[in-house]
């Protein structure tokens, strides 16, 4: 029997599958032709080779589900408050990012380095403690290879307070320091009069009274108050409205039983700083994200970190190593007068939010978040969106209401990142570049091309080595 010739595809309508460029979609819908676009895009440059190499090693699968499990099944608990020379090495002053000297350092850096100095009593001003700092006075090193994680500069010195969280599944402890509020902060390279005289009652006053609150109330549940607040409208990283709320229900009587001298003005200073819960949420994102580490094989990132100069990444494959490119320019919203020549490059460790499926990975469950970084509504939901492309979960506590309670996308993946093209989004606040300036404004950032392919270079090399 004679077949009959297929003429399906001649007969019917056409209808068009177009990959890659939009152009061409559109001229095709134009012209009243149903298409189904498929949004194709080439590897990043360079990467072809390397991204094979990885995708084809016999351990990634199996390294990246355990990677990323420990990642989602770690139970951040705030256990306390204590001092930093309490769990840093002596001599050694703490910062965002990766491994930087004081000739490199940015001016936000540079600026909160100094005002640290003024705080501990190591210099008598502001061109001594510069001399001190340039001559090697104390160590520098990254808050990441200590456990812990600093938003902004992260300047972390002996003096000051930190929170400490725990994981409760994984055993892990970070910690990270106390918020100061927005504006001329020392974390925005801020140093003047006011500055100090806040970080001396922070010392005084506000880390005792948390210190004892918390051993009243015992460790906090941060999984679930981060999972409560995403569904009240934050995202974790620049909206903390609702995690600050729910904390300081928990910690309010507290304080008055054993804080009642002071009570009062750590209450109001709470209240007055919506960003207060940042840096909790930041070592609850930090302890869980550490738990993802060092599992050979992993093209999992565990850290995204900056410090005004440079841009780093992690991986959890290749152990402590950072990768790293030029910190860029965040393109956002600027208070008063500033705008984009104040900008200082990207600064901070608060990345690890995102790290970890918060913060700009999170923003279609904050709508409210574009008034503080630019945009519309519709690009926060886009933003979350596209990131379930570069990641290998989504959380099964952290969930979007706006997108039907789906997990937050979690688990960058620097195969993924190369093979899709597409960038982690970052949302960030702005410090002023030049030191004392303090905050400029607030916006979306895209991080660095070759932090991310160096990485894959490299982990393409250890799959060959092996």
């Amino acid at each position: 029997m004679t077949p009959r010739p297929r003429t399906a595809l001649l007969d019917a309508p056409p209808h068009v599958i177009t990959v890659g460029a939009g152009l061409l979609d559109e001229a095709l819908r134009a012209q009243a032709v149903r298409t189904t676009p498929v949004d194709w895009r080439p590897p990043l440059p360079g990467t072809a080779e390397a991204l094979a190499t990885v995708l084809a090693d016999p351990r990634r699968q199996a390294a990246n589900e355990r990677a990323v499990g420990r990642l989602l099944s770690a139970r951040p608990h705030l256990a306390g408050v204590r001092r930093a020379s309490e769990v840093l090495p002596a001599g050694t002053f703490l910062h965002a990012g990766p491994p930087i000297t004081w000739e490199r350092a940015s001016g936000p850096m540079r600026g909160a380095l100094v005002g640290a100095m003024l705080l501990e009593g190591l210099a008598g001003d502001e061109r001594e403690a510069g001399d001190r700092l340039a001559a090697g006075a104390v160590e520098l090193a990254p808050c990441h290879e200590h456990a812990a994680v600093g938003p902004m500069a992260g300047v972390v010195s002996p003096s000051m307070w930190l929170f400490e969280v725990n994981d409760a599944e994984h055993g892990g402890t970070a910690y990270c320091s106390l918020n100061e509020g927005l504006g001329k902060v020392l974390r925005y390279g801020a140093y003047g009069p006011q500055v100090l005289e806040r970080l001396r009652w922070m010392d005084e006053v506000l880390g005792p009274a948390l210190a004892a609150a918390l051993e009243r109330t015992g460790p906090i549940d941060l999984r679930a108050l981060m999972a409560q607040a995403l569904q009240m409208g934050d995202e974790l990283h620049n909206r903390n409205r609702a995690a600050t709320s729910l904390l300081l229900r928990v910690l309010a009587p507290a304080l008055v039983e054993t804080a009642s001298e002071h009570a009062a003005s750590v209450l109001r200073f709470i209240d007055g700083n919506d960003h207060f819960f940042l840096n909790a949420g930041m070592a609850a994102a930090k302890v869980s994200a550490d738990a993802a580490r060092d599992e050979p094989g992993s093209s999992l990132v565990v850290a995204m970190a900056r410090n005004g100069t440079d841009f780093g990444v992690q991986v959890s494959g290749l152990g402590g190593r950072w990768f790293t490119g030029p910190a860029g320019v965040p393109d956002g919203l600027y208070l008063g007068s500033y705008g984009p020549a104040d900008a200082n490059p990207d600064i901070g460790d608060s990345t690890i939010t995102e790290t970890s499926g918060l913060g700009g990975f999170a923003m279609a469950a904050a709508p409210a978040i574009v008034r503080f970084v630019g945009g519309e509504v519709a690009d926060a939901a886009r933003a979350t969106r596209s990131m379930y492309e570069i990641t290998l979960a989504e959380h099964p506590a952290y969930q979007i209401p706006g997108l039907g309670f789906r997990g937050t996308p979690v688990g960058i993946d620097v195969a993924l990142v190369a093979r899709t093209g597409l960038l982690p989004v970052v949302n960030t606040g702005i410090a002023g570049r030049v030191a004392g300036t303090g905050q400029v404004g607030a916006g979306l950032v895209k991080p660095p091309v070759e932090a991310f392919t160096s990485a894959l270079l490299t982990l393409a090399q250890s799959v060959s080595d092996q």
